[in-house]
């Protein structure tokens, strides 16, 4: 992601999400050296971002979203695999997310990419207000 793909990455953030990050917060994060994000873009247009970023063996995916135009077409999927690939680059053990418990087509997304349910946050989510469910997706093997 570069600072000229943010007009159609807020776009799609607000799009995608009741309650949807601010610029500033895409900028932030794309100077810290602990987190990545990524595009996927199809004949030079944006259609789907991700953001993950990374704390001593654990990562976190922060947002994944895809244009409405774009979606059941693969492109989460493929977003999620490059996080999946970087995370194993990096050694990371495991892998964790937070998804509206509602979302039930994002929770068929991460089951079948092997992550499981670990928790919930009662409340989570404001407008509306919603648990959040907790997923995990294990890498390495954590006695190494």
């Amino acid at each position: 992601m570069r600072p000229a793909d943010l007009a159609d990455v807020m776009r799609i953030e607000r799009t995608s999400f009741t309650m949807p990050w601010r610029e500033s917060t895409f900028r932030a994060l794309m100077r810290r050296p602990t987190a990545s994000l990524s595009v996927a873009e199809e004949g030079g247009l944006v259609v789907g971002f991700s953001v993950v970023w990374f704390a001593a063996d654990e990562a976190e995916l922060g947002d994944l979203a895809v244009d409405p135009d774009w979606r059941r077409r693969g492109v989460a999927a493929a977003l999620l695999a490059r996080v999946v690939r970087e995370c194993s680059a990096r050694r990371t053990r495991a892998l964790y997310l937070e998804v509206r418990e509602s979302n039930a087509a994002a929770r068929a997304l991460y089951e079948r990419a092997g992550f499981e349910l670990v928790g919930r946050r009662r409340a989570y989510y404001t407008a509306p207000r919603e648990d959040a469910c907790v997923m995990r997706l294990l890498l390495q093997d954590s006695s190494r």
